[in-house]
């Protein structure tokens, strides 16, 4: 079990939890997870709390393989009415920004977000770990090398499991003395590794549980089920389901998803099993 201090308001991860994906962005690779006005933003954390999610993680930049880096400010305007909007709307929700830039996870929680997702675990930003200390907000430190648009240049390990884990032995260290208090850990699937990889690391995500930290799973509807498949992301939904099952069976405590539902299902009946008999 792992609590986890939402700013003042205490979540307690007894059981896997649900993290819905609102993009507020024109190019993110799962089109339908797109909504770039307040109004449509509004209408999908409605939807996904309904659903079952209990976190919605909001971004302003598409962190694909190859995407298009966007300015802070840029990443900022893309988001700035959308968090507190569904602030006011869902005063109860718990809310994530998805960013590496400290200027915006800055304005994010003084708008009403809890947890700052950072793909880059601080390393993009010198000033990130120092300013979500400052906040005392969640940090979700992520796994990759490099950046979106060089990272598949970066798939070279010795070990990747032993290197995710080497590295985030030394990133959480650097959080814990940055002063942040709670840190979730997400091993960064199809982010600087090639897809085998990426099914080495979720195969091995238990691994990481000696870290005593949340394990987040990013899977949703991405490149290693599709190509796997030779389907297109639209038509990742079963594909991804499998993997939430075999990371749920695996440790994940957070599944970062677009689809709150089918997720939320999977862990109920994982849990049923988990305790049959």
């Amino acid at each position: 079990m792992f609590t986890l201090n939402c700013r003042g308001r205490l979540l307690t991860i007894d059981r896997p939890v649900v993290m819905g994906i609102i993009n507020s962005t024109p190019d993110s690779f799962f089109a339908d997870s797109r909504q770039q006005s307040v109004n449509a933003a509004l209408r999908q954390a409605e939807k996904m709390l309904n659903d079952g999610a209990a976190m919605l993680d909001i971004g302003g930049q598409s962190t694909r393989p190859g995407s298009t880096q966007v300015t802070a400010a840029e990443e900022l305007a893309r988001i700035e009415n959308i968090i507190p909007a569904i602030h006011n709307r869902f005063p109860e929700a718990v809310i994530s920004v998805d960013t590496y830039y400290a200027s915006v996870a800055r304005m994010a929680v003084q708008a009403g977000a809890a947890i700052v997702n950072d793909i880059s675990g601080g390393m993009l930003d010198e000033a990130m770990l120092t300013t979500v200390a400052g906040l005392k907000a969640v940090y979700i430190c992520m796994h990759m090398k490099g950046n979106p648009q060089t990272m598949q240049q970066h798939t070279q390990y010795e070990d990747v499991t032993r290197d995710v884990l080497d590295y985030f032995i030394e990133r959480t260290e650097d959080c814990r003395l940055a002063g942040i208090n709670d840190v979730i850990v997400d091993p960064g699937i199809g982010f600087s590794k090639t897809i085998q990889q990426n099914f080495e690391l979720i195969k091995n995500l238990a691994t990481l549980r000696m870290l005593q930290k949340p394990l987040l799973l990013g899977v949703s509807r991405k490149g290693t089920i599709y190509k796997t498949l030779g389907i297109t992301a639209d038509e990742a939904l079963n594909g991804t389901t499998v993997l939430h099952t075999i990371g749920l069976l695996n440790g994940a405590n957070i599944l970062r998803v677009h689809d709150v539902k089918e997720a939320v299902e999977a862990i109920k009946l994982v849990d049923a099993c988990a305790f049959a008999g």
